[in-house]
């Protein structure tokens, strides 16, 4: 799985920037480096931790390339554990292409997505679980989402599991002196005190598992979908919790055509909106469309935020529309309300019994706070805690720690029936590779493989 290859990647985003870097990794970073670059020293020279300015020079042509900042750095004090170079260069694509060229022509090999983190996870720098939250942190979407991949990256996942597994082995030890020293009749004690330990650990594991839902939210956000009858406000509540002019608002209904998304941090949630087309029988072929599109929408989302007009309100339209999310979460929100009496308002509430009702008057910013309050409500439940609470975000964390768990359940129910110490210690020992494939402890290659492909160039 492992090579010696030196390998060298981009590691900031295309396009056009102040700075651009190029990162080198590996046993010959150094020899590349000290063949490319020009400075008041020569490279070898440099001291480790340092930023050196000076040029990069092509040595077939001695043609100046760039002038550039450049960090060299010694292992094992590095993110890989290898000898490290980065070049911070101009950003555009002209130039660190053809500097990433020639670091490549001097003896390196464009790097895999992912593999400078793979290699600090085969090097022992960081477990595996540490860097999955390599690419959440990068992928993050709001400040809780980001605390929530770095509080990983910093091993508070890892640390609970590793106590987890190595206590599981203790048991396993505990077992092997009953198969070593079969004369001395400790079965029983032995069986006892795995059945008790063992359902401590389970309790232990539901307790992270259950966080999963909060972390998948965390990680990947929530997709709330606005609908309604053409000018109730859809595009103007979009605008109002982006902080955007996303979309176009005016009186002629019709006005959006299309599906618009915008990513919103709601109380730490990230919240994908959708302002959808108007909901109404219409001959135009484009709004149409768009209507087919908002009703698609609904499907797919996890929450539907359906708006109506106080003003004019609940027509046939309405009415169908609310039929159309029935079995969605929904909350429904009696918009214009500065424009119609509190009778009107309360009448249109009590035919909404059964569904979440705000009163808003998003053009005054009313009932906006409690929409958001509403929604932090629906989907996390107890609020979002960070400070002692171990949360998973993966689902392939989830997915090995209810392994775990059903092997634990399996070895208690084994001596509840009587079953002899060595089957009992299979299913332990099965629930302790479980664990440990999710820190890296005890994982094929092929996962390994998968996780890392997902990674971006040059991280």
């Amino acid at each position: 799985m492992y090579n010696d290859d030196t390998i060298a990647a981009i590691s900031t985003p295309q396009g056009t920037g102040g700075i651009g870097i190029i990162r080198i990794s590996g046993s010959r970073a150094f020899e590349i480096a000290g063949r490319i670059f020009s400075g008041k020293k020569a490279f070898d020279e440099l001291k480790s931790h340092t930023i050196s300015y000076g040029k990069i020079i092509d040595p077939s042509s001695s043609e100046t390339i760039d002038e550039v900042l450049v960090s060299k750095m010694n292992k094992p004090n590095t993110f890989t554990r290898e000898d490290v170079v980065e070049i911070n260069c101009h950003g555009g694509l002209v130039v660190l292409k053809r500097v990433l060229e020639l670091v490549i022509r001097e003896g390196a090999r464009l790097a895999e997505p992912g593999e400078f983190t793979k290699r600090a996870f085969l090097n022992g720098r960081i477990d595996l679980s540490q860097a999955e939250a390599v690419i959440d942190i990068i992928n993050s979407k709001t400040l809780q989402s980001s605390r929530a991949a770095m509080d990983q990256l910093e091993g508070k996942l890892s640390r609970q599991l590793k106590k987890v597994r190595d206590h599981l082995i203790e048991l396993l030890a505990h077992m092997e002196v009953n198969f070593d020293y079969p004369e001395y009749d400790v079965e029983e004690i032995t069986g006892r005190k795995v059945y008790d330990e063992a359902g401590q650990i389970r309790d232990l594991l539901e307790g992270i598992m259950n966080s999963f839902e909060k972390g998948r939210i965390l990680r990947e956000g929530i997709s709330a979908v606005i609908v309604g009858r053409p000018n109730v406000g859809k595009s103007s509540l979009l605008n109002e919790l982006s902080g955007k002019s996303r979309a176009i608002v005016t009186d002629i209904p019709g006005t959006t055509r299309d599906i618009i998304e915008e990513y919103v941090n709601i109380n730490g949630i990230p919240v994908k909106m959708i302002d959808t087309a108007g909901i109404r029988e219409t001959d135009d072929v484009v709004e149409k469309i768009g209507v087919e599109r908002a009703q698609n929408a609904i499907e797919n989302s996890d929450l539907v935020i359906v708006m109506i007009d106080a003003g004019v309100g609940i027509s046939e339209e309405d009415m169908e529309i609310l039929e159309k999310v029935k079995g969605k979460k929904t909350i429904v929100l009696i918009n214009k309300v500065d424009l119609a009496g509190k009778q009107e308002v309360d009448a249109i509430a009590d035919k909404l019994a059964g569904f979440r009702v705000i009163r808003t008057s998003v053009k005054n910013e009313k009932g906006i706070d409690d929409l958001e309050k509403e929604i932090t409500d629906l989907f996390m439940k107890g609020g979002i805690s960070l400070n002692s609470e171990v949360i998973i975000t993966n689902i392939r964390h989830k997915d090995l720690i209810a392994k775990a768990i059903q092997s634990i359940d399996e070895a208690r129910g084994s001596y509840e029936n009587g079953m002899p110490l060595d089957l009992i210690a299979i299913d332990i020992k099965n629930a302790a590779e479980f664990i440990g494939q999710i820190t890296g402890e005890s994982v094929s290659d092929d996962v390994i493989h998968k996780i890392f492909k997902n990674f971006c160039l040059g991280k």
